[in-house]
Order: C-alpha cells, then structure tokens, then sequence
C-alpha cells in the first residue's frame, strides 16, 4: 500500500511518458503542479522533462528531498535514487534557469536544497548509474565556473546579474576534484548560483589544501565535517584547526585514524588535548562524534566531559579503550542519548563485562545501531551478550563481524535476535568452525576468504530460517568480509588506491634508500 499511486500521480506519469508533449505543453501547466510532474519524470527517468521543469521552476525553493520523499500523491520515497540521468538534468536545468530569456520578475527561486539526496548500495533506476556525492560536487562547481564564463562573454538580459539563488549541497573533496571545487568556492560571489556547503568530506587531500578549502566552505554554516583516510590530520593540526575557525553549528564531526595517539604523549599534548575537549565544548549542537583507530587509551572523559549537549552517535572503535574510559561513557549523560554506538575492535567481555552491561542499560531506551566487530565475542560470551542486548528493544542495527562465534551459537544469538521488534539489519561472522582449525582472530584479510562456503551457505540459510520462522522477513542479515558499503569510498576507490600504491611505493623507496 506504500507503493499506491493517486490518480492525479497516474495523470501526472501519463503526461510526463511523452517527453516532447509534455515540454511543449509545459507553459500551460499550473505552478502547483510541478513538483508533482517533478517526481512523476523522476520515476519515469524522463531526463529532458526533469530538465525543463528546473529550467521553468515556478516557485521559491527546489527541495529535492521533500521533492522525493513521501508525497499524498505517491507515498514511494525516491531520494535514494542518485540516478545519473536524473540528476544531470536537474542540476544543467539550474543553470539554465539563470540563462532562460524569460522575465527576471517572473523567477522567484531563492533557495535549492540538494542535501536530500541518499546514497545507497543498490541502485533501481533504469540506467543503473548513480551520481555520487563526488561527482556531484565536481558537476555543480563545473557549472557554476561555465556559467560565469558564459555570463562575461555574453550579452544577458541585464536581470541575470540580479538573480542570487542559494544552493544548499554536501561537498566531497579530493585532490582530483579540488582544484575546480576551490574556484567555484572562490568565484561564488559573482555567480549567481551560490554554493553553500552544510556538509563536508575531505579524502586524500594534503593538509595545507584541507586547510584552504574548509576556509572557503564558510564553515559557520557546516554541520557535518568528515576528514577521513588519506588527509594526514594530527593531534596538533586539529587544535590549530579548532583555534583558527569556529563551528557553531556543527552536529556532526568524523576525524581520520591516527588522530591521537597517547602512547607518544607529552606534557604539552596533554594540554593540547585538553583544549581540543573545550573546543568541542564550544560546538553547542555537536551530537555525532566518529573518533575510530586512534590511540586514546585512559583520556576519554578528557576529550568527551567538556562537551555540554549528549551524544547520540559515537564511534570510538579501536581506540584502545581501558577499564577507566568504559567507566567513564558508562556514567556519563551521553550514555542515556546513545542512538549509535560502535565499541569494535576491543575485548569487551572480558576486559570490561559490567560497564559494558551498564553502558547498554542506560543507552536501551534510544539505542538504534550497536556495532561490535573484531570484540572477541566467543561461544561463553553469548548468554551475557544476550542479556546485555535484551532491554535494547528499540535498536534496528546490529553488527558483529569478526568474532570467533560457531555455528551454534550464532543460531542462539539469532534465535534472540527474531523476537527485537524493530531490528532492520544484521551482520554476522562467517561462523569459527567453517574456518580453518588453528585460524587466529582477528583474521588477517588474507585468510579472510579461505573458509568452507559450503559449509557458511548452509548455516546461513539456516540462520535466515530462523528469521523466517518469526515471520521476521523484514530482518535483512549478511557477512560483508570487508566491512559494510560506504557510498563514498566506493565512488572514489580508483583515486583511493591509486593514492594507497604512490604511497606504499614511496615507503619502500624511503626503505631502500635507508637500507
């Protein structure tokens, strides 16, 4: 019922199906119509239609995901279509709005909002090409350049100059698309579509560009900042950072691997990071904090106490966590806010079995996603899991890849699982006896894929039975060896690993000529 079209939708398809109808007829169709017709040829892929619907927008703002989303009309939300097509036309046809002959009395856009869009794994559209955030990026800040070359070289009605339409988008950044990305940020002034970044992610990016960029963003309208893998961000870089620019509405803030590391800590770097916690104090709207694969052994309450709203996201997932920093998120007022909660990659059973039962008794109420990879959860761990688990009613995600489990005890963690009434999505470990006997976790990636797939198909249908047993059909469960989908890795992953090769073969040449 979900999917049930309103006969004014089925009317809209119709008239959309026959593209060059429905773009000759368009001056004829009322304004309140066209965000109908907007969703109709989106679903349609009716790429020229899409385009002549932004280029002749009637009205003030273009929200694509209120747009997509779930209408009266068509309750299917579209927004995790980032079909190609699509949004091609959508973002050509911005452009030719600024350049369509029509009275400038007659455009009233002011505000284009394109952070809607979400990026999934499986795409449904027909030309089964998506526009990644990536690419998206380099098509808006390419547009934007084209059109200020156009509007300097050509004679415009004298309106076009007046017309200022804010396009709200989330950047990515690489060293690949940065330099067309800095001078749209640069140029911004003169066009007249102006980018406004709320959300943004560097990837492979030296630091001294990372620097630059982020100042151009205007990062007093940023609410999310991800700096992740290949931006070489250190401790004493991200106090400057924090010292040089303010943040006031940042919710969300990702730092790469190796940000801290307290095994080489001084004197000064306690204070260092002392500062960055009052830093982030400042940011009275920060709730998401992803802090993963840095060293932070013994400092977390000195890093987290100083903020002043609670977190409901945090990421702490190899950081090398001890008794005292368990203790710590255990009884602190984050711990009644958690939605999200990623403690992988440390012994939670047997270094810390009480704070970890308390940590979940406090978060259960609001708890939606429990990640808990590479934990060393065993086969003697699955009754204190399940009963660390059972007040958690309202969580919809949970991962445990990489623990030494059997079959059999992956049938009883299943057998809870089924009866959580609002759980969506499971990833469990290739079960320990389809492996090797001798196989030592964490499994290196190498003898990651050496398992017996017979063996894992059966049990995993047999896991899957389990479900279906409960008339649990809407529980999605799989094993990602290489960890869950990230959209953005996955566009960029030629740079990446282009990037991953220079890098490694610099070392080895570094290590040869030391040698």
């Amino acid at each position: 019922r979900g999917t049930m079209k309103s006969l004014r939708f089925i009317s809209a398809e119709a008239f959309v199906s026959n593209a060059e109808f429905a773009r000759k007829s368009l001056g004829g169709v009322a304004h309140n119509l066209f965000p109908l017709l907007f969703k109709a040829s989106y679903l349609l892929e009716q790429g020229e239609v899409i385009h002549d619907l932004v280029e002749n927008w009637p009205l003030v703002d273009f929200n694509i995901g209120k747009l997509l989303g779930t209408t009266v009309d068509y309750q299917e939300d579209l927004s995790h279509r980032t079909c190609y097509v699509c949004l091609e036309s959508c973002l050509t046809g911005l452009r030719d709005y600024v350049l369509n002959h029509s009275s400038p009395y007659m455009k009233k856009l002011k505000v284009v909002d394109l952070t809607g869009i979400k990026d999934v794994e499986v795409q449904f559209c027909e030309c089964k090409k998506r526009m990644g955030r990536w690419t998206r990026t380099q098509l808006l800040s390419k547009l934007c350049l084209e059109l200020l070359v156009y509007l300097q070289q050509t004679q415009c009605n004298p309106g076009t100059s007046e017309i200022s339409i804010d396009v709200l988008i989330d950047l990515y950044v690489t060293e690949r698309n940065y330099e067309l990305a800095v001078q749209a940020l640069l140029k911004k002034c003169y066009c007249p579509l102006k980018i406004c970044c709320v959300a943004f992610r560097s990837d492979n990016l030296a630091l001294q560009k990372f620097f630059y960029i982020i100042k151009l963003t205007d990062p007093s309208l940023l609410r999310k900042l991800e700096i992740v893998h290949n931006v070489r961000l250190e401790m004493e870089h991200l106090e400057i950072l924090f010292n040089c620019i303010h943040f006031p509405l940042l919710m969300s803030l990702t730092l790469p691997a190796r940000t801290f590391n307290v095994r080489r800590f001084t004197d000064a770097d306690e204070g260092i990071l002392t500062n960055i916690g009052e830093k982030m104090g400042e940011m009275t709207q920060l709730t998401e904090l992803s802090i993963s694969f840095s060293i932070l052994t013994g400092r977390i309450r000195k890093l987290l106490s100083p903020l002043k709203t609670p977190l409901k996201m945090l990421d702490v997932s190899n950081c090398s966590l001890n008794h005292a920093d368990m203790a710590y998120l255990a009884n602190s007022f984050h711990a009644n806010h958690l939605e999200a909660l990623d403690l992988s990659g440390h012994n939670i059973h047997d270094l810390y079995p009480s704070t970890f039962f308390k940590l979940l008794g406090h978060s259960s109420s609001v708890l939606r996603s429990l990640t808990l990879e590479d934990c060393n959860i065993q086969d003697t761990h699955v009754n204190m899991l399940i009963l660390s688990l059972s007040p958690c009613q309202k969580l919809q995600e949970f991962k445990f890849i990489g623990n030494p489990l059997s079959s059999q005890a992956l049938k009883q963690i299943f057998t809870f699982l089924r009866e959580l009434p609002m759980l969506k999505t499971v990833e469990f470990p290739v079960p320990r006896d389809c492996y090797p006997t001798g196989i030592t976790y964490p499994i290196d990636d190498a003898s990651l894929c050496r398992f017996d797939h017979r063996k894992y198909e059966s049990v995993a249908e047999e896991l899957n039975l389990i479900l279906l047993q409960a008339n649990r059909e809407d529980v999605k469960a799989s094993t990602p060896l290489f960890g869950s989908y990230d959209a953005a890795v996955e566009e960029t992953n030629n740079e990446l690993g282009a990037y991953l090769i220079k890098s490694f073969k610099e070392t080895l040449e570094k290590f040869t000529t030391s040698f």
